[in-house]
């Protein structure tokens, strides 16, 4: 279960963006704050996993309070830090750049649909697990591994194995993030105007290097349907 505190001075906006993760799968509110100070605060208390801040704060900015909260996680040695997504009107490119350099996760400007943000706690949850995964493991990162965590490598790095075409990896990667909800190798061969087979190689790569997610799809009769999702 991902705990989260809710950082906004608008009461009705905290109290939407906390109705919007208590309805995800995972995760529960643990608190809600609307000053910097007592989000400080909260998070001293509640030590959440997540922090959703807004920028624009009665006392103090967002970025401000990531900044405190960062220096009083080294001041007590905290190696679970909570981590933070930046929801605000702020559209400066310059308080982007600060967010990033602070160590926000992701910055989602308002106003958003929801399963924007339900997209964002998703990719938390997954790199959370994968770092959980590592220390449980108690094994070196791999360059696979760290890739996963910090996001795909940037476009001509990836070593493809024979046979696969970096165009068409990107082709049906795109195809793959259009359909968050996820899809099956025929409707991927349809998307991307390939042969099933070639859709089918590409996915099952995306599979084995853990840029996809497989579930099986049961009907009435016959084998169950191999079905595709992004990973965040």
């Amino acid at each position: 279960m991902t705990r989260v505190l809710v950082v906004d001075d608008d009461f009705m906006v905290a109290k939407l963006h906390s109705r919007y993760v208590s309805a995800l799968d995972g995760f529960t509110v643990v608190g809600v704050a609307h000053t910097g100070a007592e989000a400080l605060s909260a998070a001293r208390r509640l030590r959440p996993d997540l922090v959703l801040l807004d920028i624009f704060l009665p006392d103090m900015d967002g970025i401000q309070v990531l900044r405190e909260l960062r220096a009083a996680e080294e001041r007590d040695g905290d190696t679970r830090s909570a981590d933070a997504l930046f929801i605000t009107a702020a559209r400066d490119a310059g308080v982007v750049r600060a967010a990033l350099r602070a160590g926000a996760l992701h910055y989602l400007i308002k106003p958003f649909h929801r399963s924007a943000l339900q997209e964002q706690l998703q990719h938390v949850a997954s790199l959370r697990n994968r770092l959980d995964a590592l220390d449980e493991a108690r094994q070196e990162a791999r360059q696979e591994d760290v890739d996963r965590i910090f996001g795909t490598r940037p476009p001509g790095s990836r070593e493809l194995p024979k046979g696969l075409a970096a165009h068409t990896a990107d082709l049906v990667e795109r195809v793959l993030r259009d359909h968050p909800a996820g899809l099956s190798a025929s409707e991927c061969a349809e998307a991307g105007t390939l042969s099933r087979v070639s859709a089918r190689r590409y996915l099952e790569y995306f599979a084995e290097t853990g840029r996809a997610e497989v579930s099986l799809r049961y009907g009435g009769t016959g084998r169950p349907e191999r079905r595709y999702r992004a990973v965040s």
